[in-house]
């Protein structure tokens, strides 16, 4: 994980010099217009000028840059297309496409548009989200690599006096959960990911309890053993818990932590299996979501449930057609052992819920129809209460991260009957496959535990090519939702 700092500064050009300053750019009646309000008239026109001489006409997404020649205390100007009428993720995505350009950039000074808070924070958010490279494994191709920016200063006269500090809290918990998306499953197996967990939190106010195969087997997590018991890494339960003087409300934090998914005997196809170490994200979303709300102090009593296992095809691995004993006692027939997600989610909402939290949000890389209902960007969000989902989604709204509400229709209970069990793990396969999920985890939460589902198969990792402020790989997607879902929650 690389490391920059964030600072904001008066908004006057003058405060500072900088390697490359970014600034906002429109079209106004089909002229070039600047958005950023730092200039002087002088400065505007003549920047407008060198720009409009090159062929930038300020349309959204357009990156043009050009020499300051002395305009400015930077050795060249970054324009960034926007509508004038940007809302705050366009401006953040813009920030973070802005950041990724200018890789190998020691110091960038930046101002997309300042006419309000929103906009300060949004830039910065962006802007150090992206400031991201996982270059860990690198070794002689370690220099040819262009980092991030070391120092990001967001000119802006409506930041507050905590801004950057919060930023960077959040900021760094994504990165975290960034590094364990990103590293190769042969050195991050449970007991690893434990390791690692552990001591990110080591200087933040939270304990941690740690289920080994041992205490799993002797209290009965049949779902968690059940999945991990093909590995010769074995699984492990992982809580955490902040628990601030005076707090009043408790939320707690579930993730599926599938370390390596192979499918186990439902073996996967080959192609893209490499991927499947990021089948964690959701066990590294609330590993780092609690860092995060410790450190900003949210009056909040949280708990963050990590459900750790390998899904391998060994001999001693579940086989369709067997029967799980989940925590509790509920008993599940595998018809399918690439749907274990669900299987140590089960064992973990049992847990969890024996302490009688005012709220459960679990999130997952929990299935293949997400990405084919809602493409790689949008997550689905799903529960039974539909006031505390409405609630979870306004949140991800608020943070920018995209999110949209889904029924869990009764009918569709029928489909994951079993003729052996309490219920299947997986239905007819004629459709519904990301609903059927969440139905089937809906059965280990009581009714009167408000509960959402967040499935984020298609957004935790980017497969394809860098976007906004994404880089290619693990993405730290959902973090933010659940650290302003905390904030919300603290203040009820």
């Amino acid at each position: 994980m690389t490391k920059t700092t964030l600072r904001f500064m008066d908004s006057k050009l003058s405060a500072g010099a900088t390697d490359v300053l970014v600034i906002g750019v429109t079209q106004q009646n089909g002229k070039l217009a600047i958005l950023a309000s730092s200039f002087t008239p002088a400065q505007d026109k003549k920047i407008s000028d060198a720009l409009l001489a090159v062929g930038a006409t300020g349309k959204p997404g357009e990156l043009t840059r050009i020499p300051s020649n002395g305009l400015v205390k930077s050795e060249s100007i970054l324009a960034v297309g926007l509508k004038e009428d940007a809302n705050t993720e366009t401006i953040r995505q813009s920030a973070g496409t802005a950041i990724r350009t200018l890789a190998g950039t020691k110091k960038v000074s930046i101002q997309l548009r300042d006419m309000n808070s929103q906009d300060a924070a949004a830039t910065a958010e962006g802007a150090l989200i992206a400031a991201y490279g996982f270059h860990s494994f690198r070794y002689s191709s370690l220099a040819e690599q262009k980092l991030p920016p070391t120092a990001i200063s967001v000119l802006s006269k409506h930041a507050t006096r905590t801004m950057a500090s919060e930023i960077s809290t959040v900021v760094g918990a994504i990165h975290f959960a960034r590094d364990l998306g990103n590293t190769p499953p042969g050195h991050l197996p449970p007991a690893e990911f434990v390791n690692q967990a552990k001591k990110a939190i080591a200087s933040a106010p939270i304990t941690a309890t740690v289920w080994d195969e041992k205490k799993l087997v002797s209290e009965k997590f049949g779902g968690i053993i059940g999945v991990g018991q093909g590995s010769s890494r074995p699984p492990r339960l992982l809580k955490l818990e902040y628990k601030p003087r005076g707090a009043k409300k408790h939320l707690a934090l579930i993730g599926k932590g599938i370390t390596f998914d192979t499918g186990g005997i439902s073996l996967k196809p080959g192609l893209n299996m490499h991927d499947m170490k990021f089948d964690m994200s959701g066990a590294g979303a609330v590993v780092a979501a609690i860092k995060a709300i410790a450190e900003l102090k949210l009056n909040v009593r949280v708990t963050a449930w990590a459900a750790l296992a390998e899904n391998m095809p060994g001999g001693n691995a579940t086989r369709p057609g067997d029967v799980l004993r989940i925590y509790g006692g509920k008993t599940v027939e595998v018809l399918n052992t690439d749907a274990e997600g669900r299987l140590v989610l089960a064992d973990t909402l049992v847990k969890a819920s024996e302490e009688k939290p005012d709220y459960i949000v679990d999130l997952a890389t929990l299935t293949g129809a997400q990405v084919m209902g809602m493409g790689l960007r949008t997550a689905g969000i799903m529960g039974n209460n539909d006031e505390f989902r409405s609630f979870v989604h306004h949140s991800a709204e608020a943070t920018g991260e995209d999110m949209w509400p889904m029924p869990l229709p009764e009918f569709l209970r029928a489909e994951i009957n079993s003729p052996v069990a309490d219920l299947a793990n997986i239905g007819s396969g004629k459709g519904a496959g990301m609903q059927l999920a969440a139905v089937f985890l809906r059965e280990f939460v009581p009714a009167e535990i408000p509960w959402a589902h967040l499935d984020i198969a298609g957004p935790a990792y980017n497969q394809g090519s860098a976007y906004g402020y994404n880089v290619v790989g693990s993405t730290g997607f959902g973090i933010r939702t659940l650290v302003e879902v905390a904030k919300r929650v603290s203040v009820s």
